[in-house]
């Protein structure tokens, strides 16, 4: 990731804050959270990586085509477990991000950033306009959602008396990770 490199450290320690986290939702009871979360580790281990700041490490080239290839397979992957569960469909779009800013920053040092792609009259390519706009809307959908969430997520025990569920299945904790994910993709974009 190009930019200064006091953001970009920040950026690095969020994603992989998250990544961590979600490695440990993956300990989950529930099968479909461990699917989940282990997609969402990677994804936040993966921005971590690729946000370090190019001042302090620039990764060879071979690296950007290998990231094509992972988040590609993991793309298709959420895309299948989309079947059964439709938030995996913001999994395959995040992929599909990282997949896109792996292919500008393997054209970066040859091309820099934006030659040969679509643009808006503005200049931003179409592509990272509209990554934008889903991210953008994925953040402002998910904040509203995890305002009640935690209004409601106090005490041990839900309103009909049973147990409430550990602390890696919470849903708001689930969302705020998401949430987290979706602002570093945002920090991630803006420079594209």
């Amino acid at each position: 990731m190009h930019g200064p490199a006091s953001p970009g450290w920040l950026l690095v320690a969020l994603c992989a804050a998250t990544g961590a986290y979600c490695l440990l939702r993956m300990r989950s009871g529930v099968e479909e959270q461990r699917g989940a979360a282990g997609g969402e580790a990677l994804m936040g281990f993966g921005m971590a990586a690729m946000a370090v700041p190019a001042v302090v490490f620039s990764p060879p080239g071979w690296v950007w085509p290998a990231y094509a290839v992972v988040f590609g397979a993991a793309g298709l992957r959420a895309l299948w477990a989309a079947r059964s569960a439709r938030h995996h469909l913001h999994h395959a779009v995040g992929a599909a991000a990282m997949v896109y800013m792996a292919v500008v920053m393997a054209a970066a040092p040859a091309h820099g950033h934006g030659h040969g792609h679509a643009h808006d009259a503005s200049g931003t390519p179409v592509l990272t306009g509209a990554l934008l706009l889903y991210f953008t809307g994925y953040v402002l959908l998910t904040g509203v959602r995890l305002v009640p969430v935690v209004a409601v997520a106090g005490g041990g025990a839900g309103a009909d008396g049973r147990a409430a569920a550990g602390w890696g299945d919470r849903p708001e904790l689930v969302r705020a990770c998401r949430l987290t994910m979706a602002i570093a993709m945002l920090a991630m974009l803006l420079p594209l």
